[in-house]
């Protein structure tokens, strides 16, 4: 895997004997214990992530913020400087380009977090669209590394090292200051469902502060966390993967993120939002439990009897929940909670109910 890029706190990943796997053209742990284990951690506890593989573009000028509007279907010009709103980034067909979060900096700066896999993409479809804006647009992921700490212990485990008061940041927000004395942006965000922050720091400051921490939560076994037990805390939450939920030819709309559309201002891809609220979609994306401890994959086909109604993106057995829940895009008739349809699991139907996400509801704040 010598040819694959590699966080700053790769050392650590091989001190600590994580499982290294390649994910998106990163060398990274898939997991150090084993998945259940670092999973039931975060959900009681806290643990520990390496995510410094997403990628970070800052656009400073004087229309950073309208730029900024144009480019998603949420707004940034309804944001506080300090406030971190998520959304889509959709081309003209409507289709989701990347999934992203974006830190209004100030009145003229901001900053897209994007998907490690999507982080070149982005950046070329950014300056792309880029038009008679006048800002200035940079591709800062060199310039960062990017630890998260989650669970419903995170607050008090980080607040022993940190000169930031962590109860003031609300949900979806973030300050600038120090955690054991390096500067960081402290972001009250993460991808587990449960509570706890994202740190943004110098890549050369992220082995000290990594070990910090461990150090600080030893006394509760925190521990470094993969991306096995990520995915998993991700899936509980409902939280979407892009690759399986979200893709060029999916809209918003069929993903259920209505509420990251704002139809009051112009973006790429308006005209056909417009035209889906106005008409409908034929799928949408809709949570699913499975009879017995059958797993459904992505890519495996659902059913109503022999006609296809739906495909999985997602599946896992639920650690927390302790049974094998899914996401599916479903035709139309089969939205409603508590339809019945069936997976194809390798050749034999387990028989499916549509069921409300999120599956699981943890510690993560509110933003009422």
């Amino acid at each position: 895997m010598s040819d694959l890029k590699r966080t700053p706190l790769y050392s650590e990943h091989v001190r600590l004997k994580g499982k290294l796997v390649d994910f998106a053209g990163w060398e990274m742990p898939l997991q150090f214990d084993s998945i259940i284990n670092e999973h039931n951690l975060v959900r009681n506890e806290a643990g520990l992530f390496d995510v410094s593989h997403m990628g970070e573009i800052e656009i400073v000028g004087p229309d950073a913020i309208q730029f900024s509007d144009y480019l998603i279907t949420n707004s940034v010009s309804s944001l506080k400087n300090g406030a971190i709103v998520y959304s889509p980034m959709c081309n003209e067909n409507g289709g989701i380009v990347d999934d992203v979060l974006v830190y209004r900096i100030g009145n003229t700066k901001v900053m897209f977090v994007v998907n490690a896999s999507n982080k070149d993409k982005d950046f070329e479809w950014i300056k792309k669209n880029k038009g008679a804006f006048d800002v200035e647009i940079k591709d800062a992921s060199d310039d960062f590394a990017q630890i998260a700490f989650q669970g419903p212990r995170a607050e008090e485990i980080l607040r022993e090292i940190s000169q930031v008061r962590l109860a003031n940041i609300p949900f979806y927000h973030f300050e600038y200051g120090r955690v054991n004395g390096i500067e960081a942006i402290v972001s009250r965000t993460g991808y587990t469902g449960e509570d706890g922050f994202e740190l943004y720091i110098a890549p050369q400051a992220a082995i000290p502060l990594w070990r910090k921490i461990l150090e600080a939560g030893a006394e509760i076994g925190v521990k470094p966390v993969g991306l096995g037990a990520r995915d998993t805390l991700r899936f509980e939450a409902a939280y979407m993967l892009y690759g399986n939920e979200l893709t060029d030819e999916t809209t918003p709309l069929e993903a259920g993120l209505k509420w990251t559309v704002k139809m009051d201002k112009d973006f790429i891809g308006k005209t056909v939002l417009e035209k889906q609220i106005e008409n409908g979609t034929e799928y949408r994306l809709k949570g699913l439990e499975l009879s017995g401890k059958a797993i459904a994959r992505h890519g495996y086909e659902v059913f109503d009897g022999e006609s296809k109604v739906g495909c999985i993106t997602s599946g896992i057995f639920s650690p927390t929940l302790g049974k094998s829940v899914a996401m599916a895009y479903l035709k139309k008739d089969y939205w409603k909670i508590g339809s019945e349809v069936q997976v194809d699991v390798r050749g034999k139907r387990s028989p499916t109910l549509v069921i409300k996400t999120p599956f699981y509801r943890g510690s993560v704040k509110s933003k009422s």
